[in-house]
Protein backbone atom coordinates (compact mmCIF):
# COMPACT_ATOMS: atom_id res chain seq x y z
CA UNK A 1 0.00 0.00 0.00
CA UNK A 2 1.17 3.53 -1.00
CA UNK A 3 1.05 5.71 2.14
CA UNK A 4 0.91 9.33 1.00
CA UNK A 5 -1.66 10.42 3.54
CA UNK A 6 1.67 11.62 5.65
CA UNK A 7 4.57 12.76 4.10
CA UNK A 8 7.20 10.06 6.07
CA UNK A 9 10.23 8.34 5.00
CA UNK A 10 11.05 4.58 4.83
CA UNK A 11 13.10 5.01 7.85
CA UNK A 12 10.24 6.61 9.65
CA UNK A 13 7.67 3.73 8.49
CA UNK A 14 9.53 1.11 9.54
CA UNK A 15 10.30 2.52 13.06
CA UNK A 16 6.00 2.82 13.63
CA UNK A 17 4.57 0.21 15.84
CA UNK A 18 1.72 -2.21 14.99
CA UNK A 19 -0.69 -0.04 16.47
CA UNK A 20 0.71 3.17 14.78
CA UNK A 21 0.74 1.48 11.13
CA UNK A 22 -2.86 0.15 11.48
CA UNK A 23 -3.99 3.55 12.35
CA UNK A 24 -2.02 4.84 9.40
CA UNK A 25 -3.13 1.99 7.13
CA UNK A 26 -6.65 2.86 8.34
CA UNK A 27 -6.55 7.12 7.54
CA UNK A 28 -5.11 5.63 3.82
CA UNK A 29 -7.56 3.72 3.40
CA UNK A 30 -9.97 6.33 4.58
CA UNK A 31 -8.29 8.48 2.22
CA UNK A 32 -8.35 6.74 -0.86
CA UNK A 33 -11.98 6.04 -0.59
CA UNK A 34 -12.67 9.83 -0.72
CA UNK A 35 -10.63 10.23 -4.04
CA UNK A 36 -12.25 7.41 -5.23
CA UNK A 37 -15.97 9.11 -4.41
CA UNK A 38 -14.56 12.68 -5.26
CA UNK A 39 -13.15 10.81 -8.93
CA UNK A 40 -16.57 9.02 -9.24
CA UNK A 41 -18.46 12.11 -8.55
CA UNK A 42 -16.72 14.29 -11.08
CA UNK A 43 -16.90 11.66 -13.56
CA UNK A 44 -20.57 11.47 -13.34
CA UNK A 45 -21.18 15.14 -13.39
CA UNK A 46 -19.42 15.54 -16.63
CA UNK A 47 -21.95 13.20 -17.95
CA UNK A 48 -24.68 14.25 -16.87
CA UNK A 49 -23.83 17.41 -18.62
CA UNK A 50 -22.61 15.66 -22.10
CA UNK A 51 -25.93 13.89 -21.52
CA UNK A 52 -27.61 17.63 -21.15
CA UNK A 53 -25.76 18.86 -24.08
CA UNK A 54 -24.11 21.16 -21.76
CA UNK A 55 -20.54 20.21 -22.79
CA UNK A 56 -19.17 24.01 -23.42
CA UNK A 57 -20.50 25.29 -19.60
CA UNK A 58 -18.45 26.34 -16.57
CA UNK A 59 -20.51 23.97 -14.49
CA UNK A 60 -17.79 21.14 -14.60
CA UNK A 61 -14.75 23.39 -13.71
CA UNK A 62 -16.89 24.90 -10.83
CA UNK A 63 -18.25 21.52 -9.30
CA UNK A 64 -14.48 20.07 -9.82
CA UNK A 65 -13.30 23.13 -7.84
CA UNK A 66 -16.18 22.44 -5.22
CA UNK A 67 -15.92 18.48 -4.92
CA UNK A 68 -11.95 19.22 -4.83
CA UNK A 69 -12.13 21.71 -1.82
CA UNK A 70 -14.32 19.26 0.06
CA UNK A 71 -11.74 16.33 -0.53
CA UNK A 72 -8.86 18.80 0.21
CA UNK A 73 -11.21 19.49 3.96
CA UNK A 74 -11.52 15.89 4.51
CA UNK A 75 -8.02 14.75 3.96
CA UNK A 76 -7.14 17.78 6.32
CA UNK A 77 -9.15 16.66 8.93
CA UNK A 78 -7.95 12.53 8.68
CA UNK A 79 -4.90 13.31 8.27
CA UNK A 80 -5.07 15.76 11.89
CA UNK A 81 -6.32 12.93 13.42
CA UNK A 82 -3.74 10.71 12.42
CA UNK A 83 -0.84 12.68 13.50
CA UNK A 84 -2.89 13.36 17.17
CA UNK A 85 -3.20 9.59 17.03
CA UNK A 86 0.32 8.34 15.93
CA UNK A 87 1.58 10.88 19.40
CA UNK A 88 -0.61 9.39 21.26
CA UNK A 89 0.56 5.98 20.30
CA UNK A 90 4.00 6.58 20.63
CA UNK A 91 5.43 3.48 22.24
CA UNK A 92 6.65 4.44 25.91
CA UNK A 93 10.31 5.15 26.03
CA UNK A 94 11.86 2.03 27.68
CA UNK A 95 9.19 -0.10 26.46
CA UNK A 96 11.03 -2.67 25.24
CA UNK A 97 12.98 -3.21 28.27
CA UNK A 98 10.26 -2.98 30.26
CA UNK A 99 9.14 -6.46 28.37
CA UNK A 100 12.04 -7.91 28.50
CA UNK A 101 11.80 -6.73 32.53
CA UNK A 102 8.58 -8.36 33.67
CA UNK A 103 6.64 -11.58 32.92
CA UNK A 104 3.41 -9.80 31.78
CA UNK A 105 2.24 -8.02 28.31
CA UNK A 106 4.00 -4.46 28.27
CA UNK A 107 1.72 -3.18 25.38
CA UNK A 108 1.37 0.62 25.73
CA UNK A 109 -1.94 0.19 23.20
CA UNK A 110 -3.83 -1.34 25.65
CA UNK A 111 -6.46 0.35 27.46
CA UNK A 112 -5.42 1.14 31.35
CA UNK A 113 -8.58 -1.40 32.13
CA UNK A 114 -6.92 -4.40 30.15
CA UNK A 115 -3.33 -3.65 31.25
CA UNK A 116 -4.89 -3.67 35.02
CA UNK A 117 -6.84 -7.15 34.53
CA UNK A 118 -3.24 -8.59 32.83
CA UNK A 119 -0.95 -7.32 35.38
CA UNK A 120 -3.36 -8.65 37.95
CA UNK A 121 -3.74 -12.27 36.59
CA UNK A 122 0.24 -12.00 36.47
CA UNK A 123 0.50 -11.26 40.15
CA UNK A 124 -2.33 -13.53 41.41
CA UNK A 125 -0.97 -16.72 39.94
CA UNK A 126 2.06 -16.23 42.51
CA UNK A 127 0.77 -18.86 45.53
CA UNK A 128 3.22 -16.99 48.24
CA UNK A 129 1.33 -13.58 49.45
CA UNK A 130 3.97 -12.13 50.98
CA UNK A 131 6.38 -12.58 47.52
CA UNK A 132 3.51 -11.81 45.55
CA UNK A 133 3.32 -8.23 47.36
CA UNK A 134 7.02 -7.81 47.28
CA UNK A 135 7.55 -8.50 43.72
CA UNK A 136 4.50 -6.29 43.14
CA UNK A 137 5.81 -3.53 45.27
CA UNK A 138 9.34 -3.48 43.61
CA UNK A 139 7.42 -3.75 39.89
CA UNK A 140 8.33 0.01 38.75
CA UNK A 141 7.47 -1.13 35.14
CA UNK A 142 3.77 -1.69 36.86
CA UNK A 143 3.91 1.56 38.28
CA UNK A 144 4.36 3.12 34.92
CA UNK A 145 2.61 0.72 33.06
CA UNK A 146 -0.84 1.16 35.27
CA UNK A 147 -0.49 4.53 36.20
CA UNK A 148 -3.38 5.49 38.54
CA UNK A 149 -4.40 2.00 38.34
CA UNK A 150 -0.95 0.74 40.46
CA UNK A 151 -2.79 1.70 43.99
CA UNK A 152 -5.59 0.35 43.20
CA UNK A 153 -4.46 -3.29 42.41
CA UNK A 154 -1.83 -3.12 45.47
CA UNK A 155 -5.27 -2.57 47.03
CA UNK A 156 -6.78 -5.74 45.69
CA UNK A 157 -3.87 -7.69 45.69
CA UNK A 158 -3.02 -6.92 49.44
CA UNK A 159 -6.84 -7.76 50.10
CA UNK A 160 -6.21 -11.37 48.78
CA UNK A 161 -3.21 -11.93 50.74
CA UNK A 162 -5.09 -11.47 54.05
Amino acid sequence: MVFDILDLSERELSELSVVQMQLLRSAQKKKNELQFKMERDIELFEKLLLTDGMDDSSLLEQKRVELEAQYEYDVGIIREQLEYSLKINDPYPGEDEDQSQVGYVVDYSLPYIDRYAIVKQYYLAIEDPAERMNQYGADDVARRYLGSYYTTLYNVLYQYSQ
